[in-house]
């Protein structure tokens, strides 16, 4: 359930040898720690049936297996990411792989609860570790599975958490189509990360699942619910939206490039530095002369400090009127 983006180390250095050394310590540390956290995972079984107890033991065992360096960098690169223990990702991976070896044949019930008493813990890890839990529920317990994916969206407060939650976004999407409705409904959102989970969900969909998350059908759902959103004044969106037309460049090439070129129009001529941004951070997945074309066509055109959003949901959001803030929500219990 790791995301490329959230399971690489965040550890800023100033010269390669310091990240050299930075990348040492992180290898030695995951060395030494590794069998301790697929012993870990392995324990949990033992608790499946009993999720205060599994809270528990996953809590302070994941407090031995923290990292000081990695949760400083963390912090770094996720400011104002909230309560974390500091586990470096293949540690968090290794807890996991423990669990899932040692409760294979587990009935997918008692999962659920372990997952939605996980969503109470203090810190992320937890819920994190969640994710993979809800990733196995999802076949036999769908619709309560994506009540609690639904929760963990409208509480989501990071990119780290939003990302990793869009794989078990992604797999249930690719597996039934019209869940497509799941992301249509945050299109409107007010809150930037369950705006930001709609390009984070298309852009992982074409690894959870390589066969129908890269059908063309794909980009026919994604390409629409992108041209919604572009033009949003939120970085944590913007760089979604960008990863989210690079990962559709293996789906559809020609669609893709044919929204980007319409996208690039409209940018130029409306000098939408929102848009032109998202469009460059894609340029690197196009080929030479259409990456050429689209930078010479946004010569000049640049983000503004504090310049509104343009994007088609923000102007409909704005004639209706702002919708409550999800985090605040009632959440029915799980039943």
């Amino acid at each position: 359930m790791m995301t490329a983006s959230a399971a690489t180390a965040p550890v800023s250095a100033d010269t390669p040898s310091t990240t050299s050394e930075a990348t040492a310590r992180a290898v030695a540390f995951v060395a030494a720690h590794r069998d301790a956290a697929e012993a870990l995972g392995a324990a949990l079984a033992e608790s499946s049936n009993d999720p205060d107890g599994f809270a528990a033991a996953l809590t302070a065992g994941l407090h031995d297996l923290a990292d000081p360096e990695y949760l400083a960098g963390q912090q770094r690169v996720a400011p104002g990411i909230g309560a974390i223990h500091g586990v470096r990702w293949p540690l968090l991976a290794a807890v996991q792989r423990g669990f899932r070896n040692a409760s294979k044949g587990a009935p997918s019930t008692p999962l659920l609860f372990i997952a939605d008493r996980l969503f109470r813990e203090r810190e992320l890890e937890a819920r994190w570790f969640a994710f993979g839990l809800l990733e196995r529920t999802l076949t036999t317990e769908t619709e309560r599975t994506w009540q609690l994916m639904r929760r963990a969206a409208r509480e989501a407060g990071d990119w780290i958490t939003v990302d990793s939650l869009a794989h078990p976004y992604g797999k249930g999407i690719a597996a039934e189509t019209y869940r497509w409705a799941e992301l249509e409904q945050l299109v409107y959102s007010p809150s930037r990360w369950e705006r930001r989970l709609i390009g984070s969900t298309i852009a992982t969909m074409t690894h959870v699942d390589r066969k129908r998350g890269r059908d063309p059908e794909v980009a026919v759902h994604a390409l629409p619910l992108l041209a919604a959103l572009m033009g949003d004044a939120e970085p944590d969106v913007q760089k979604a939206l960008s990863w989210a037309y690079r990962s559709l460049t293996v789906v559809d090439r020609p669609a893709t490039e044919a929204a980007l070129r319409s996208e690039t129009e409209r940018a130029a001529v409306t000098d939408d530095g929102h848009r032109a941004w998202v469009i460059r951070d894609t340029l690197s997945k196009l080929d030479s002369a259409t990456a050429d074309e689209f930078r010479t066509r946004l010569a000049g055109i640049r983000k503004r400090p504090g310049a509104p959003a343009t994007s088609a949901a923000s102007e409909t959001a704005a004639r209706f009127g702002r919708l409550p803030d999800p985090a605040y929500h009632p959440e029915p219990p799980l039943r």
